[in-house]
């Protein structure tokens, strides 16, 4: 069990359900664009948010956008030991960098101090770019154990200015490297882990690497924060996450949307279909599970776990909920019937579990 993490009133670690982040892709010093970012951010589902701190401007620009975000805010500092102090100032939930070059033990341990005196921890990032060179020729080239090793002598300096509140983060963009290394850290110490394949690649590429890195390493009980990093909008960072944690049981609300891959038998346009409902109630807050169908003989069967489906005919969609056949639907109106009756199952369970509450 890892230690528990507080991160401006989200808990990490220690049993705590597993945090999804993001980062925004906006000028920090673009306090509204970054804002809006961030309203998008949080609809989605995110937990917590990091920003990029490049200067003193973008320090600044936190305390308007920290007092005005949903969420929690993590200032991304890279080098300059002052911007760390000043976004721990400016109200940054938690600041993120590398112990090694931030500019020593004395400028380190002031960066320790603020983060103490304000209750914020610190987020230890090493990534398989950043290994010192001289571990990197000891082992031979990158591996789980220089970068495990990397990871515990960067902790090791905050330890040593008597800071503990810590997170580690030891990102590859090799998913096998990924989960080597984090399999190692969970054995070496019981901090927080903030899971993720870093540079993973577009949303294609990026989702199945992240799938396959963080989904492993969370089926092993590895991880308390993770971060499926995407080359695009990070929103679908969120959604995409959401995926990995709810196909692990590890997180409920929301739409869990399934379809058949299709087979000779499909006699309508199945997978425009199916990804036209999926767009359509991508955001809808009802915690059920939707299925399309491609046949009406064995969709409703194969499907009889959903809470409600569709399933294609000759022309026409059957309507069925937990297997049961209820109607027939014209293929012209197929689609905007169904979303409207998904959306009207979901109100009625939200209007059931209130009552219940």
């Amino acid at each position: 069990m890892t230690s528990v993490v507080n991160v401006g009133g989200v808990l990490l670690g220690g049993g705590n359900p597993v945090r999804i982040q993001s980062m925004n892709n906006t000028r920090t010093q673009d306090v509204k664009a970054t804002l809006e970012q961030i309203a998008r951010l949080y609809d989605a589902g995110c937990d917590i948010t990091r920003v990029t701190v490049p200067d003193m401007e973008a320090a600044e620009a936190l305390s308007e956008i920290t007092s005005q975000s949903p969420i929690p805010v993590v200032a991304d500092i890279h080098f300059d030991y002052r911007l760390a102090i000043e976004a721990a100032k400016h109200g940054a939930a938690k600041i993120r960098i590398n112990p090694g070059n931030i500019g020593g033990p004395d400028k380190l341990r002031q960066v320790a101090d603020e983060c103490k005196k304000r209750g914020l921890p610190i987020r230890v990032g090493v990534n398989s770019g950043s290994i010192d060179r001289k571990l990197v020729d000891e082992y031979g080239g990158v591996c789980a154990e220089n970068m495990t090793r990397s990871a515990l002598d960067a902790v090791k300096l905050l330890e040593d200015v008597d800071f503990g509140d810590i997170v580690i983060s030891i990102k590859s963009s090799s998913p096998k490297l990924t989960i080597d290394t984090y399999r190692l850290m969970s054995k070496a110490c019981d901090y927080p882990l903030h899971v993720g394949v870093t540079e993973a690649g577009t949303i294609k590429e990026g989702a199945i690497k992240s799938a396959v890195g963080i989904g492993t390493l969370l089926a092993e009980g590895i991880g308390d924060t993770i971060r499926v990093s995407l080359t695009g909008d990070p929103v679908d960072e969120i959604y995409a996450a959401k995926s990995i944690l709810k196909a692990l049981d590890l997180r409920s609300g929301g739409i869990n949307f399934v379809s058949c891959p299709t087979c000779g038998r499909t006699k309508v346009p199945l997978i425009e279909i199916a990804g036209e409902v999926e767009r359509r109630i991508e955001g809808f807050p009802y915690d059920l599970k939707v299925a399309i169908m491609g046949c009406a003989v064995n969709g409703p069967g194969e499907a009889r776990e959903a809470d409600i489906g569709l399933a294609g005919g000759n022309g026409e969609f059957l309507l069925f909920k937990k297997g049961k056949i209820e109607r027939k639907l014209k293929a012209e109106t197929a689609v905007d019937e169904f979303v409207e009756q998904v959306r009207a199952l979901g109100e009625e369970k939200l209007k059931s579990q209130a009552k219940e509450g």
